[in-house]
């Protein structure tokens, strides 16, 4: 079956695609500073976009502001529209100061406001703006399931392929460290090798170090689906003669057995992604993992922890769509290389 003519996977994919676009040009999608807030907005609800007003019909389209106070009854801030303040959508306009790929200054924003404000999916409880947190957060959360799949692809390859191109006693210890490692639960796992990460360091070193952490608990699987294909392959004609030329055994890993399954482990790998980004953002959200100011989609969802606040602001709920609408493209992606690679002879 060849993957175009999978819809559902061609479909994941273009979704895949614009999700890392606006991931890796996130301050340019943003409308607003992530973390800039606002006491006067406290979980203020999503603001819509609208092309009518009471004259009539608008061709540019604009959003209305809220008028808050407080319910002297709950102490619960309350919002209103009001139509008072009305505020015109720009394209490419001027905004707050960011660096495009981390390299070049600029403020120009795909969207926003001259003046006043706009909250397409509401603020938090420190009136800061939910959408452009969760864009920033993608971009934390997409690459820590690309680069943890990178290094668990390195780690899965040798080590599977040391025990299966070799056998033996080699075989039998690397077979006994992947049953121990698959056999502790992944939560205290995470739980105890996140705790041994120092307080004192720096958000770039803590994001290093959960990456390592995710990549060193998930080569295993690959490592075993190696293994089992170096045994099989070992003794193919091909490989004998390879052997037999005077290839060396990393010519002949490199340049004969793993092609011969390169598109089995690309779809194990595209299905890994997302159980990566899955085991970051349940880290974060259990409070073992990326910590604010750190913004990642599970440190967004630490706010939904409270059901009282999800009752009064839902559209905190926001960033776990974001993980659900990735993962699911991820998986739709895999089954369409796997069924397009036919690794189970379904053709």
């Amino acid at each position: 079956m060849n993957f175009k003519k999978h819809r559902l996977a061609m479909t994941a994919l273009g979704i895949l695609i614009v999700i890392y676009i606006v991931s890796i040009f996130c301050g340019f999608f943003s409308p607003m500073d992530p973390q800039a807030y606002s006491q006067r907005r406290t979980y203020q609800p999503p603001q819509r976009i609208r092309f009518f007003d009471e004259e009539g019909f608008n061709l540019r389209p604009f959003v209305y502001g809220y008028q808050g106070s407080r319910d002297m009854e709950t102490l619960r801030r309350v919002y209103k529209v009001d139509k008072s303040q009305k505020y015109p959508i720009q394209f490419f306009t001027h905004g707050y100061q960011y660096k495009l790929l981390g390299l070049f200054e600029t403020d120009i924003h795909l969207f926003g406001t001259e003046d006043g404000y706009i909250h397409l999916l509401g603020t938090d409880s420190m009136g800061r703006d939910v959408l452009s947190r969760i864009l920033y957060g993608g971009r934390i959360s997409t690459s820590i399931g690309f680069i943890g799949v990178i290094i668990s692809f390195v780690l899965g390859i040798t080590i599977g392929g040391i025990a299966g191109l070799y056998g033996g006693i080699i075989d039998n210890i690397i077979q006994r460290i992947i049953e121990l490692i698959r056999s502790i639960p992944k939560i205290p796992l995470w739980m105890g090798l996140s705790a041994a990460l120092p307080s004192t360091w720096s958000p770039l070193k803590v994001y290093a170090g959960i990456v390592a952490i995710l990549a060193l608990i998930a080569w295993t699987g690959l490592a075993r689906i190696v293994r089992s294909k170096f045994l099989s392959l070992k003794n193919e004609d091909f490989v004998v003669l390879a052997r037999l030329s005077g290839a060396s055994e990393s010519r002949i890993i490199i340049k004969h057995m793993v092609p011969a399954f390169l598109s089995h482990i690309i779809a194990s790998l595209t299905l890994n992604i997302p159980q990566m980004i899955i085991s970051e953002t349940s880290l974060s959200f259990l409070g073992i993992g990326l910590r604010p100011p750190v913004v990642s989609w599970g440190v967004l969802l630490q706010s939904a922890q409270s059901i009282n606040t999800v009752a009064l602001a839902p559209w905190l709920l926001f960033p776990g769509v974001a993980v659900i609408i990735t993962v699911l493209a991820f998986n739709f992606v895999g089954d369409g290389l796997r069924d397009a690679a036919d690794l189970y002879g379904g053709r």
